[in-house]
C-alpha cells in the first residue's frame, strides 16, 4: 500500500459487523445538515486500516430502502474522514450465468428510483457531476484482485439497474430489466452519485441472492436472507483482502470529481 493510509467508509448490512469481531472499536452519532444517518457510526481497526461501518437499513433492518437517508450517510461517513467507500448490497439476478452467491462487481448503472433526493445541491450552487464511469477504477480493481484471491464466483464489469422498492418487480418488469442491466437492486443510488458529488473513491460489491422473478419463480425474503447469511463469511473475507488497498493513494480522476462540474 503505497503512501498515507485513509479512512475507508463502509455500508452494508448482515454478517458485515463481524469485521470488528473481538477488536476495539467506537460509535459516533452524527448530524448532518441532511438529518441522522441510519444509525450511530461504528469505527474501528481491520487489519491495520481504520474503517467506519454503516448499517444502511438501521437496527434490525428498519429501514426500507426507499426511506433511507442516503445524503445523511454519505455525509457523515465523509464527515468522520472517509475519503473512500465500499458498500454491500444484495441484488437479484437478470441472467442465467449469475446465479444465486455469485458476487458481483457492476461498472454501471440504470436508475429507476421515482421519489429519492438525488443530489447535495438541490439550489445556489449547481454542479453537474459527470457519471459516464460512476465507479472508482482504482477500487474496482484492487476489488477483483480481492475477489480472485479469495475464490468463488465473481463477476466484473456488471450492470445493475437499481428500482424504488420495497416491492419486488411484475414478470413483465423484469423481462424489461432483463434488457437493461445484469442484476437488480434497491440501494445503488444514491448512494453512488452522492459518493461522486462529494469526490469520494466508491464502489459496490454486490452479492446475488435470488434469480429475479424473470426466471417463474416468484423471489422470497426468506430466500434472500439465507443466501446472505451463508455468504457473510465470504464476503467479509474479501473486504478484508480488499481493506488495505482501498486505504491506499488515491491515484484516480475521484479526488476532481467536482472540477469541471461548477456553472
Amino acid at each position: 500500500m503505497s503512501g498515507t493510509a485513509r479512512k475507508v467508509g463502509i455500508i452494508g448490512g448482515s454478517g458485515i459487523t463481524e469485521l470488528f469481531s473481538g477488536a476495539e472499536r467506537r460509535s459516533h452519532r452524527i448530524a448532518t445538515p441532511w438529518g441522522a444517518p441510519s444509525a450511530p457510526i461504528e469505527a474501528g481497526s481491520v487489519g491495520g486500516v481504520d474503517v467506519l461501518f454503516l448499517p444502511r437499513h438501521g437496527p434490525g433492518h428498519s429501514i426500507p430502502p426507499h426511506r433511507v437517508n442516503y445524503r445523511a450517510n454519505i455525509d457523515a461517513l465523509r464527515s468522520l474522514g472517509a475519503e473512500t467507500i465500499l458498500t454491500v448490497s444484495s441484488v437479484g439476478s437478470l441472467k442465467e450465468e449469475l446465479p444465486p452467491g455469485t458476487f458481483v462487481l457492476p461498472d454501471q448503472f440504470v436508475d429507476l428510483t421515482k421519489q429519492r433526493p438525488t443530489t447535495f445541491y438541490d439550489g445556489g450552487q449547481v454542479f453537474h457531476v459527470s457519471t459516464a464511469d460512476p465507479f472508482c477504477p482504482r477500487l474496482l480493481a484492487a476489488a477483483a484482485r480481492a475477489g480472485a484471491r479469495v475464490g468463488g464466483p465473481f463477476a466484473e464489469h456488471k450492470t445493475y439497474v437499481c428500482v424504488e422498492g420495497p416491492r419486488f418487480s411484475t414478470r413483465a418488469e423484469s423481462k424489461w430489466f432483463r434488457t437493461l442491466a445484469d442484476v437488480i437492486g434497491m440501494t445503488l443510488v444514491p448512494e453512488v452519485t452522492l459518493a461522486r458529488e462529494r469526490a469520494l473513491c466508491y464502489a459496490c460489491l454486490a452479492m446475488v441472492t435470488d434469480f429475479d422473478v424473470w426466471a417463474e419463480r416468484p423471489v422470497e425474503a426468506r430466500e434472500i436472507a439465507e443466501t446472505m447469511r451463508s455468504n457473510a463469511e465470504r464476503m467479509r473475507r474479501v473486504l478484508e483482502e480488499l481493506l488495505p488497498e482501498a486505504a491506499g493513494e488515491r491515484d484516480c480522476p475521484c479526488p476532481g470529481a467536482l472540477k469541471d462540474a461548477a456553472l
